[in-house]
């Protein structure tokens, strides 16, 4: 008390100091007990920072600025996916380069394949492009007179006239030019390579040659007992007993969809290619295989094998009549085109250009009819003359091999299909297409049929569909909007044929189906499996209201009625 006195101090003041001590005392600990409060933008984990600003008024971490801009992270995206973009390559920002040195650095990129790289650190040097050349040249730009190697070459000139022997001109060597043309080791190496493959692919080239070029054994047999009957006629005169009406000119009133299986006719080992009708009478017709065979069936009495003509090495691709019949031609992936005697088997002449023949067409008139045409591998349509075996005339436009030849416009005229996916139209003997059918949706076309009267031809398309080609006033046009449609042929040259009346159009498909459509309404009005493989060809007799005939790949032919 008495130093308090001393001091000047009362005792009420004495208290009040002392409780303002205590209560310091308890705020302290107030303090240090308190927790941390974390701010707001790390407790949500999402950017502080607007992406779109251009301004930043605060000085915000680097986590803080990469952030996801909502939600958690996407686990599925890259680093340079999660970052901000405003292109499709990255973040693309105004910036002031000097254009000279933009055009050095680009000019020296595009010819000596490097450049200083813009994104370096001041103060050092980087290159992009070919590193180990920049280092090696140590960085010389085009404009520091870098030599590029596309200088203009010195001449070792003498323009002195008076010198005559030695005067040179503008004519002179150059400076660098060698006079000696020999090789060096290393490409010498390369080039007696290249000699070496060319050898050995020429001897292989003369052997496959030799081996096509050796024909197969070329014979024929006849399944009749006897080739004439008792009263001297051939089996290709047509019989007098079958109920029908075999003349040239006949053709039934009304045609029917045929209700069942009539007869199988086996023979062929491997699957049939091509079906032919026996001209005029169809009484008989002609079949080939893959088996290398070509065989001529009977239609009636028996329904047997009548000969079979055997003289191809590879699958025969298609067989053709002439007019009469007593004559065949047959095309074969042996590269082969060759006549044959129908009653003998015999082999009359050979036709052979070492590409291989994929259709064949005799011209139908009778004065024209020792002429014939075949659609090769090598994009030519080739006319032969059967009298004299010489190449008469090559049409030569197509950019493809050639699948199809159909005649129109009384035999005068003929439209050639390929696989270029265009059809081309030709007069006879003139080896300039006068047309060129080329549509948008038209797909390659492998088979083409004319009508019976001759007003339409239809082609098999290779997007399931049969397209329609109408002709009028002796000229072909394309039908966009009519089309045959039900049936899966694409990859596959399935024939397509007429009922004689053209009330029917039929055509097999891949899985073996047979398909009619009803020419006028264009809906399928028959259908069923004709074939356990793919029905190839399919034809309707031209002389009987529902006889129809189906070729496939199973090896059969079948006869429908």
């Amino acid at each position: 008390m008495d130093a308090l006195q001393a001091y000047g101090m009362s005792d009420s003041e004495q208290s009040e100091d002392d409780m303002e001590i205590s209560n310091g005392k308890s705020a302290e600990r107030a303090i240090v007990m308190a927790p941390d409060v974390l701010s707001k933008s790390v407790i949500k984990e999402v950017a502080i920072v607007d992406p779109k600003t251009k301004e930043i008024k605060s000085n915000p971490k680097f986590e803080q600025l990469f952030k996801a801009e909502s939600g958690p992270v996407n686990p599925f995206k890259s680093e340079q996916q999660r970052s901000q973009k405003n292109t499709l390559t990255g973040f693309v920002e105004p910036a002031h380069l000097n254009e000279f040195h933009f055009n050095r650095q680009i000019r020296s990129f595009d010819t000596l394949g490097y450049a200083q790289n813009p994104t370096a650190e001041t103060g050092t040097t980087q290159f992009i492009g070919d590193v180990k050349k920049a280092e090696t040249e140590k960085g010389v730009s085009l404009f520091e007179s870098k030599k590029t190697g596309g200088e203009k070459r010195k001449r070792v000139r003498n323009d002195d006239s008076a010198d005559v022997d030695g005067y040179t001109g503008p004519w002179s060597r150059f400076a660098d030019e060698k006079t000696v043309a020999k090789p060096s080791p290393e490409l010498q190496k390369q080039m007696d390579e290249i000699v070496k493959k060319r050898q050995e692919k020429s001897r292989k080239f003369k052997k496959d040659k030799e081996d096509s070029e050796q024909m197969a054994d070329e014979s024929s047999t006849l399944h009749l007992k006897e080739a004439e009957d008792y009263q001297g006629r051939s089996f290709l005169v047509p019989p007098s007993f079958t109920g029908v009406n075999l003349r040239e000119d006949y053709c039934p009133e009304r045609c029917f969809v045929p209700k069942k299986l009539v007869h199988t006719y086996r023979g062929h080992n491997k699957g049939v290619n091509f079906l032919q009708w026996f001209p005029k009478s169809a009484h008989l017709f002609l079949s080939c295989s893959m088996d290398t065979k070509i065989k001529l069936w009977e239609v009636y009495d028996r329904q047997r094998v009548v000969r079979t003509y055997s003289g191809h090495k590879l699958p025969v691709r298609e067989v053709a009549f002439n007019n009469e019949g007593t004559e065949f031609l047959s095309a074969s992936f042996d590269r082969y085109v060759k006549l044959w005697d129908t009653e003998t088997g015999q082999v009359k002449q050979r036709f052979h250009t070492g590409h291989v023949p994929y259709c064949l067409k005799y011209h139908p008139d009778d004065d024209k009819n020792h002429m014939f045409l075949v659609g090769m591998q090598n994009k030519k349509i080739i006319q032969w003359d059967s009298r004299s075996g010489e190449i008469v005339q090559e049409y030569d436009r197509h950019l493809q091999a050639v699948n199809s030849i159909t005649f129109f416009d009384k035999n005068r005229r003929f439209a050639s299909t390929s696989d270029d996916k265009s059809v081309r139209i030709w007069e006879w003997e003139i080896p300039v297409d006068t047309k060129l059918i080329q549509n948008v949706g038209l797909h390659a076309i492998p088979t083409m049929t004319k009508s019976p009267n001759d007003k339409w031809v239809v082609g098999q398309c290779m997007d399931n569909r049969i397209v329609l080609f109408q002709l009028v006033d002796d000229k072909l046009r394309f039908s966009k909007k009519k089309a045959f449609r039900g049936h899966n042929a694409a990859g596959y040259a399935c024939n397509i044929d007429f009922s004689p009346d053209q009330s029917f159009l039929i055509s097999g498909d891949a899985d073996g189906k047979l398909f009619i459509w009803d020419w006028r309404t264009h809906k399928i009005v028959g259908k069923w499996k004709a074939h356990e493989n793919t029905c190839i060809a399919a034809l309707w007799h031209p002389h009987e209201k529902s006889r129809m005939i189906t070729a496939g790949w199973d090896g059969l032919i079948k006869m429908w009625n």
